[in-house]
């Protein structure tokens, strides 16, 4: 187990100096921070100081081992647009962008496991073909047309949910939430669930598809020969085993919820890091690209290590397999 971990560490290690040489190279042919800074209309003696300050006249090692350095502190420099520390930038909207995909992932995992469960038991019934016709269309319509039709019933036509925002929040220590008012959950049911549409049309496919190959094994031929309930049968041991390979595609579509809200958060003016993002690219403001993609792998990083250790802990094959091979 310690060095199944360490090994995913080393992983991650690796895969997070990609990411931030990446970064640093947009620091480099992506537009001129010194110009962002000071304008078109400043001297060659300003241009050069500030360069200077900025340390852009070191060598490019140099400069990449200053960048790396800052960015295992969470350091980025300061916004170009709007002359804040990134860092600060990130701290006020990530609460934002975590509680929208954190509802998201909530609606595709309690809609979702049972609708594609009961699509499968009850497979070629009406209710089974019309649950995968739902899940279709979820899976092929995009996301920012969900967002608008849902503005234009329920915002527009009917009026029942605000359209923009996140509406009234509460801080706690410095951490936002809109989960502590109803205004914030107003705001919030139309963005979680648009963000959500994807993800639960594919959890319920994947859970019908592994629920059906289950079914089909042996040892639940022979539950059924033991005299076992259908009810024993189907939740006692198929839906436990088909929850294995949910588990790792439920824990990396986390990661694509909070590194794809951009979308999302761009149709409802949502104030997360995705809109930060858009705004950032709009200004070539580098400092807040940097730090969003540096951010964001190191989110999926996170989720794969824990999804790789619930998947170690869940299926008992794999701990069997690295005691043989200890051996």
């Amino acid at each position: 187990m310690f060095a199944f971990v360490l090994r995913r560490l080393m992983q991650a290690v690796v895969v997070m100096a990609t990411v931030g040489f990446l970064a640093f190279m947009l620091f480099q042919y992506v537009g001129d921070p010194v110009t962002s800074l000071l304008g078109q209309d400043a001297t060659q003696e300003q241009r050069e100081a500030l360069r200077k300050d900025l340390g852009l006249d070191q060598p490019f090692p140099v400069q990449f081992a200053r960048f790396a350095a800052n960015a295992v502190q969470g350091e980025f420099g300061l916004s170009l647009r709007q002359g804040r520390k990134v860092s600060s930038l990130i701290a006020e909207r990530l609460p934002a962008t975590l509680e929208l995909a954190l509802a998201a992932a909530v609606i595709a995992l309690v809609v979702g496991v049972p609708l594609g469960v009961y699509a499968a038991l009850r497979r070629g019934t009406f209710g089974s073909q019309a649950v995968m016709t739902l899940s279709l269309l979820g899976v092929s319509l995009p996301t920012f047309l969900i967002g608008i039709l849902l503005i234009l019933v329920f915002s527009v036509q009917l009026k029942w949910l605000p359209s923009f925002g996140r509406g009234d929040t509460v801080s706690l220590g410095g951490w936002t939430t809109g989960l502590l008012t109803a205004d914030g959950w107003k705001h919030l049911i139309l963005p979680s669930i648009t963000l959500a549409v994807f993800q639960l049309a594919l959890i319920l496919r994947l859970v019908r598809a592994e629920m059906l190959e289950v079914l089909r094994t042996d040892y639940i031929k022979f539950a059924r020969a033991r005299g076992l309930t259908d009810r024993a049968v189907h939740f006692g041991h198929a839906l436990k085993n088909t929850l294995v390979p949910v588990i790792t595609i439920t824990g990396l579509q986390l990661g694509s919820l909070i590194a794809f809200a951009i979308i999302t958060e761009t149709v409802f003016q949502w104030p997360g890091m995705g809109f930060l993002f858009i705004q950032a690219v709009q200004f070539a403001d580098i400092p807040v690209m940097a730090a969003y993609l540096c951010l964001i792998a190191l989110i999926f990083v996170v989720v794969n290590l824990v999804v790789d250790l619930l998947y170690f802990a869940v299926d008992p094959r794999l701990r069997i397999e690295r005691a043989v091979s200890a051996h």
